[in-house]
């Protein structure tokens, strides 16, 4: 049976038709989609784990168990997750382990352009790299045959086009193979005198894996015209084939590491121009010079974002339709804070006591955007914590007056906890700021371990973060509505105050949460409106200034009443009393 699916459902369905029994995942686009689509299948025991490094390690264990496991996570995830990665290829597997890496060219989603390859080359595991949906179901099922042949975990680089685009899928049956547990202490502990043993077994594991990218079903060649024969792979393979059709010869890879050398320079002796076509990093590029062969390809294609077919098609010397123009320039629409995001009174008030606030990975690093533009520096998730510290000890009792790290409920129970003990323990003066609205947010609204449901919304453990944080050495952990100005700076001025660390929660449930009910929305009263923009300093995308008067746009208001803590001449009113 044939489907129309998005790359990363398909990705579920072959995890679904391999019979794997285990996932565990942290969300981060472009790849949440895929556990997302797996915990739909009752058969599948899916979860949303803290972290990379976590949902990784939980997979391995099912993985000893003898179930076959999955974990998946974005190219920095990656990062988070390359502490077990790196011995897992020592240890090998018991049943199959894929682990699903998503890049995202561009950046769309991210805070930089990460080539996963470089993981998969140093950790000296297999790497696959489908080109549309239908190769992302067959991979990830060859994936796991791959891992048990092999003895490795595998992983299948997704980016965020095959992610998130469509195709025609024809989906199967589901089959469970199960292996037994047995004991193996040489195998499985990586003490110095096993894992010396380990080492030389990756290494001829390579070699066999290097035999398989020859002749497995991996990688194909597709013969054209031989003036110009292009080697390329995932999306870049799509965009070669909307360019050229098969007016060129192409050897399209499917398995990013171990390369195919001996297919390589096949293809490259029969053909009169070799060019390689790759998003980011030149890996190809470089393995095909490493052998010898006179090549193209960063000199003529940009190492930096997206590809497209009009730029490879300007690139090597084809016609690029010109296509229509606008008549006029459209205006740009930076990303703000949705109406009634309780994060925004938190980020005014911080701005209005003139904070120097470190910040964390989330919707609420929107809080760096103008009008607001109270946030200085985002480095990576959970990293607010330690840069305060770092910042605090360094700039001393004058920097700790007034410098404050924000970060979400999710990016705390991710990698935050260890940056609050690290404060607690080596006893700087600072204040952190959670940032709690009860969802994971920017990922587009998963659970975690604070809000008390599973990935399947199921009742589940909840973190008391009060509690966490009172344990961790806090004495003082206090608690804040965001929607409440006068509040919010009150506690912020207490607690710089403070002779010691401190902790302020900022709890308010995303406005954009189903269950949260919406109240009803505001006008403004134009004869009362002097037109002074007070309420513009929030910039709450439902008010706008129109006639030299503020005004609300009903369609997005939520009612929040942030707004009319700002307007000193009450110009702000509900449109529920004016129906009264």
């Amino acid at each position: 049976m044939k489907q129309l699916m998005l790359g990363n459902k398909a990705v579920a369905r072959g995890l679904y038709e391999a019979g794997c029994c285990f996932a565990s995942s942290y969300p981060g686009t472009p790849s949440t989609e895929v556990t997302e689509e797996l915990a739909k299948y009752d058969e599948v025991y899916c979860e949303w784990a803290p972290n990379e490094k976590v949902a990784m390690e939980s997979a391995f264990g099912a993985s000893l168990a003898g179930y076959r496991s999955f974990c998946a996570m974005k190219h920095v995830g990656l990062n988070v997750a390359a502490d077990p990665l790196f011995t897992m290829s020592y240890t090998g597997v018991n049943a199959g382990m894929v682990v699903v890496v998503a890049d995202d060219a561009g950046m769309h989603s991210s805070q930089n352009e990460q080539d996963s390859r470089h993981h998969a080359i140093a950790a000296k595991v297999p790497m696959l790299e489908p080109s549309n949906s239908q190769e992302a179901l067959e991979y990830t099922k060859l994936a796991y045959e791959i891992s048990e042949r092999f003895d490795t975990p595998v992983l299948v680089k997704m980016c965020t086009r095959v992610a998130h685009s469509q195709s025609v899928t024809e989906i199967s049956e589901r089959s469970v193979p199960v292996r037994t547990y047995e004991k193996n202490i040489a195998k499985y502990v990586m003490m110095p005198g096993n894992a010396k043993k380990r080492h030389p077994i990756v290494e001829e594991r390579t070699k066999l894996l290097q035999e398989y990218a020859e002749n497995g079903p991996l990688n194909r060649v597709e013969m054209g015209d031989t003036k110009l024969g292009i080697i390329t792979a995932s999306t870049s393979y799509q965009y070669v084939k909307e360019v050229f059709g098969d007016s060129v010869s192409i050897l399209k890879i499917g398995m990013a590491n171990p390369l195919p050398d001996k297919m390589i320079l096949d293809f490259a002796a029969k053909v009169d121009k070799l060019v390689v076509v790759e998003e980011l990093d030149p890996v190809m590029e470089d393995h095909c010079k490493a052998l010898g062969l006179d090549v193209h390809g960063k000199d003529l294609l940009p190492i930096c974002g997206e590809f497209s077919q009009n730029l490879i098609a300007k690139a090597l010397g084809q016609a690029v339709p010109e296509g229509n123009a606008l008549e006029e320039a459209l205006p740009l629409r930076p990303p703000v804070m949705c109406p009634g995001c309780p994060h925004r009174g938190l980020f005014y008030t911080l701005k209005k006591l003139n904070c120097t606030v470190l910040g964390d990975i989330g919707c609420y690093t929107l809080g760096a955007v103008a009008p607001l533009a109270s946030m200085e520096m985002t480095l990576c998730m959970g990293a607010s914590i330690p840069a305060l510290h770092g910042f605090n000890k360094m700039g001393g009792e004058e920097a700790s007056k007034h410098t404050v790290c924000v970060i979400g409920d999710s990016t705390f129970m991710h990698s935050g906890m260890t940056g609050l003990a690290n404060v607690a323990y080596n006893q700087s003066n600072s204040t952190i700021i959670i940032l709690d609205n009860s969802i994971t947010g920017m990922t587009g609204h998963q659970q975690n371990p604070t809000t008390g449901y599973n990935i399947k919304g199921d009742p589940a453990g909840k973190i008391d973060l009060e509690a966490l944080c009172r344990a961790m050495g806090y004495n003082r952990v206090a608690v804040v509505d965001p929607y409440d100005l006068a509040a919010c700076e009150r506690v912020v001025k207490e607690e710089l105050a403070a002779a010691e660390p401190s902790v302020i929660i900022s709890r308010r449930p995303c406005a954009l949460l189903k269950y949260v009910k919406r109240k009803p929305s505001l006008r403004v009263d134009a004869e009362k409106c002097v037109g002074c923009k007070s309420c513009m300093k929030i910039g709450c995308p439902a008010i706008s200034i129109k006639e030299k008067k503020a005004r609300v746009d009903e369609t997005l208001c939520v009612g929040c009443g942030v707004c009319t803590q700002l307007c000193r001449v009450g110009a702000f009113g509900s449109t529920k009393e004016e129906e009264a």
